[in-house]
């Protein structure tokens, strides 16, 4: 068993699902608007792969995910938790952070760090079987936005990110087009400073979440 500092894992904020059907709905309608650019597709898994930071809002909604499996299934339950308990035996030693509670360190030598930490690691709500996320519906909001293209920070010339296996050949006006707008009212800013004013603060990882 690792020895894992236990915290109260941050309750779901009610505003959250407000926040997930605005997302969603943007998803759908970016979707569309890409056609055949978009390639996502269940078992295409290369997002799945390696560490990425998580709010505690997207902790708080991955328990309560966990927390639905355990009553439908809860032997797929346990193997996610059997995943994840793997996954930070493996990251530990050089997670940038603290590695006990899972909290991601700020400074730019930890952030530096992370951009080359554990790249190869599977997401451990990823069904190896199937290709598919066990807590799908309870995603963090990086998954949710991940695809069309999104404006974002450090992202060249357009400001838009796009998955590296889609838009092949796009040209900017066309990727451009498709430009995905997931929280305009910022409404994930507010939940998680909610959250913040709870005691709940700083960013961690999925399998750091599910344990």
């Amino acid at each position: 068993m690792i020895a894992v500092t236990r915290r109260n894992h941050p309750p779901l904020p009610v505003g959250d699902s407000q926040l997930v059907h605005i997302v969603d709905a943007a998803l759908v309608d970016a979707v569309q608007r890409c056609g055949d650019w978009l390639v996502c597709r269940p078992g295409c898994t290369q997002c799945c792969i390696g560490p990425f930071p998580i709010s505690q809002l997207d902790v708080a909604r991955l328990q309560a995910g966990l927390a639905e499996l355990d009553r439908t299934n809860s032997d797929r339950a346990a193997r996610v938790r059997a995943r994840a308990y793997a996954a930070v035996g493996r990251m530990r030693a050089s997670f940038p952070g603290d590695p006990e509670t899972g909290i991601l360190s700020q400074d730019i030598a930890a952030q530096a760090a992370f951009d080359e930490f554990a790249n190869d690691e599977p997401c451990p709500a990823l069904d190896p079987a199937s290709g598919t996320c066990d807590l799908y519906a309870h995603r963090p909001m990086t998954c949710r936005e991940f695809g069309p293209p999104v404006r974002v920070e450090d992202a060249g010339e357009s400001g838009l990110s796009v998955c590296e296996l889609c838009f092949h050949d796009a040209k900017p006006e066309e990727i451009a087009a498709c430009e995905m707008t997931p929280d305009p009212d910022r409404l994930e800013g507010e939940l998680i400073e909610q959250l913040e004013r709870k005691g709940y603060r700083g960013q961690t990882i999925v399998a750091y979440a599910l344990l």
